[in-house]
């Protein structure tokens, strides 16, 4: 592939078109049903697969068919089949559902007002995941532009991601004639260490999560009154809470979530300790003076890729502080989201955490654990020495650095299913996630340059597909 005309077609096509329409995207408030359970209602959705769809018309690739598929009260999917020159089948991710809001925006930045500033294109859902669509077609145009051969190529672009992809199961199932047995799947969903190279994701962390509540009172008592003879249900929440995880450290109580992990991680996660050093943590905004959990680099990557962690997401039953008055609150209750390892079993962990919290109440106070997602890890099969040479060279050629090998620690449902489908299929699973972008908090952006030599890797990579097969 001709690497200058690959460059120049590219930054054409971003700046004359894709930039535009992920500045109309940015503007849609499509959240994810987790979000909007009025979705339907609402229309954003609709209206965010009209302009895809309307935009992958415009293309023109020659033979590619489009449909958006939809099955009874799920989201639906946009589905795009393109010839190839051999029959085997290339698959390419993505999704178009968004995260809510979230505040501390910066002063004139905002979820749905896109800003375009130092290359970077502000607002919800750009970086995570809207480029993705843009990204696999324009790939595709490139070596059409080029006459390069390349394998057939299927892009699905879903609708619920961000709640868990609780749809896709089922239209991967409706497809399964259509889209066969893919050989090589490329995921635009995932994160970067740095913007300087390309990256490639070996594996992702499961997630258990719910809503944790603990009931005391039927009603509000002052605090003067009841103090001293119930117990508050904020310390009994404590009280369940370390059960699960150290307090000091952190660390997650339960050895049962806890897995082996592999050699290979380990030598991987060594590696982008050396590349990123103390990037590890500080592309995150800390506070001044903050301090991570260890001050060893590769624990830190294992920590976030390969070991259980909790997070505590919102709360109900608090009043915003101005508004607290001395009363004893009848409940409180957190949303919580337990991370767990790549080869963790999540049913498992939803059973234990449900024990865990529920049995044996203090104070025989009310209990209750509402699991709303639980989704399994996924581990990168190990990789084809064509792909691992290719992924190198399309990092070399367009990054003019090495590319990395690392685990990450958000959860994509998609790649765990396919891996269970396809066990024999290759993955490269990439993106523009890297410091700063924030995906899901304020300030996202997507990394317009980062992007578009994301985008030249692509196609050079199916392309060097279609090559190993003709070897074999």
């Amino acid at each position: 592939m001709n690497k200058d005309l690959a460059i120049s077609f590219t930054n054409q096509e971003w700046e004359n078109s894709i930039i535009q329409e992920l500045v109309k995207y940015i503007r849609v408030p499509n959240k994810s049903p987790a979000f909007d359970p009025n979705w339907q209602a609402n229309g954003y959705m609709e209206e965010v697969v009209e302009q895809f769809v309307s935009w992958s018309k415009r293309q023109n690739i020659e033979g590619m068919k489009l449909d958006v598929v939809r099955l009874p009260e799920r989201t639906p999917l946009i589905y795009i089949d393109i010839p190839g020159d051999i029959k085997n089948t290339v698959l390419l991710y993505g999704h178009l559902d968004k995260q809510p809001e979230m505040m501390g925006w910066k002063e004139g930045f905002g979820p749905w007002e896109p800003v375009l500033k130092d290359n970077k294109l502000y607002g919800r859902g750009g970086a995570d995941d809207g480029y993705a669509l843009f990204t696999s077609l324009l790939a595709i145009k490139i070596l059409r532009e080029q006459n390069i051969p390349h394998a057939r190529c299927v892009v699905i672009i879903e609708a619920c991601e961000e709640s868990g992809s609780y749809d896709l199961p089922f239209y991967i199932d409706h497809l399964s004639d259509s889209l066969g047995k893919p050989e090589l799947v490329i995921c635009l969903d995932s994160g970067c260490g740095n913007y300087e190279q390309l990256w490639s994701t070996t594996s992702l962390r499961g997630l258990v999560g719910g809503e944790l509540k603990v009931e005391v009172l039927n009603e509000g008592i002052h605090s003067g009154d009841i103090s001293g003879i119930i117990p508050s249900s904020f310390r009994i929440l404590r009280q369940l809470l370390d059960r699960i995880e150290d307090p000091i450290s952190g660390k997650i109580l339960e050895e049962d979530f806890y897995v082996d992990i592999p050699n290979k991680r380990i030598q991987q996660a060594e590696h982008a300790a050396d590349v990123l050093d103390k990037n590890v943590y500080e592309r995150f905004p800390m506070k001044e003076n903050i301090k991570p959990v260890t001050n060893n680099l590769v624990e830190l990557i294992l920590n976030r890729s390969w070991r259980p962690a909790l997070s505590y997401l919102g709360a109900d039953g608090l009043p915003k502080i101005n508004d607290a008055g001395n009363v004893l609150r009848p409940f409180t209750s957190i949303k919580l989201s337990m991370r767990l390892p790549p080869t963790c079993n999540s049913k498992h962990v939803s059973k234990k955490l449900k024990e865990l919290l529920l049995n044996n109440p203090p104070n025989n106070a009310k209990i209750s654990f509402k699991i709303d997602w639980s989704v399994d890890g996924w581990m990168a099969p190990e990789i084809s020495p064509w792909l691992e040479k290719a992924i190198n060279e399309a990092s070399e050629n367009y990054f003019n650095k090495p590319a990395v090998h690392m685990g990450e620690g958000w959860s994509i449902p998609f790649m765990g299913m396919l891996g269970e489908k396809f066990p024999e299929a290759q993955f490269l699973i990439t993106g523009v996630l890297g410091p700063g972008s924030n995906a899901h908090g304020p300030n996202e952006f997507l990394h317009i340059p980062a992007a578009k030599k994301i985008t030249c890797c692509v196609a050079e990579i199916i392309a060097k597909h279609y090559q190993a097969h003709q070897k074999l």
